[in-house]
Parts: C-alpha cells; structure tokens; sequence
C-alpha cells in the first residue's frame, strides 16, 4: 500500500501532463501568413521600347492593387543610378516599369513591392549591350552592389 502512495503523485502528474496536450488543429488558431511574390520579366535583348514586366501573386491570387510598387535601377559600376520609380498597374496583377538606359553595361533592377503587410524586394541582373570583363565578373560573382544609402524607405 506504501508504494501505491509513493507513486500515487508520479500518475496525477502525468495525468495532469496529457491533459495539456495542444489540440491538432491549434495552428489553424494563429493568422496564416501568405508571402508577396513576384515574377519579374525583363526585357532580352534589352531594349527601351520594352518594359520591365512585374506579376505580384499572393496566396495563388493575382494582387490588383498593391499598396507599392516601385523600380530602382542602377549600373554595377555605379555610373549610373535612376532612384525608385512608381511602375505602372496595368490590371490583372501586371505592373509595367520602362526606362531608357542609354549605356552598355550591367544595370540591376530591384523591384519593391508591398501587400497585405507583405513585402519583398527582388533584384535582378539586366544587360546592355556589350558586357565588359568586369561586368562579367560581377556577374559571376552574384552579388549585385547595392544601390545606396539614400532613398525611399516604405
């Protein structure tokens, strides 16, 4: 009877541990978090004629209407800098961006866009023309220079 008691507290506590077990649908009981994403087509071979083509999803659905969609452009070598721009909603969850890069080279493109508390900002390689050996390089090298310290924060 003694070793009954004595473990008599070791059962209640596991009883009282099962009990406290999370409910199989408790994460249905937070807010589900679904992502911006992007899919940005740039112009090949580029040309000024030709936008930027930017399609926002979120949650398999096209967004409409964005709360941002802005395009900054700037040349690898840090020539050349085109701050961020408002690209155009074309409908449909397609925005347009076009610029007139004049310059061979390699620029890079990163698109900010914001959505229901999401936002993302890609960046993407874009040439011109002719690349030089260093562009090649930075290219290679997959890491684009960033486009400043100075700018417009959303």
């Amino acid at each position: 009877m003694r070793y009954l008691l004595k473990l008599l507290p070791f059962i209640l506590l596991l009883l009282l541990l099962g009990a406290c077990a999370p409910k199989e649908d408790a994460a249905d009981l937070y807010k589900q978090e679904f992502p911006l994403e992007a899919d940005v087509t740039l112009p090949d071979p580029y040309t000024s004629k030709e936008p930027i083509k930017i399609v926002l999803t979120q949650d398999g659905e096209k967004v409409e209407n964005a709360n941002f969609v802005h395009v900054e452009v700037w040349k690898a070598d840090g020539s050349f800098r085109q701050g961020m721009e408002e690209a155009e909603n074309e409908g449909k969850g397609l925005y347009t961006f076009k610029t007139d890069l004049k310059e061979e080279g390699l620029y890079y493109v990163k698109v900010h866009a914001g959505s229901n508390g999401s936002t993302i900002m890609p960046t993407k390689p874009l040439a011109v023309g002719e690349l030089s050996k260093a562009d090649i390089e930075a290219l290679n090298g997959n890491a684009p220079q960033q486009s400043g310290g100075s700018g417009h924060h959303h």
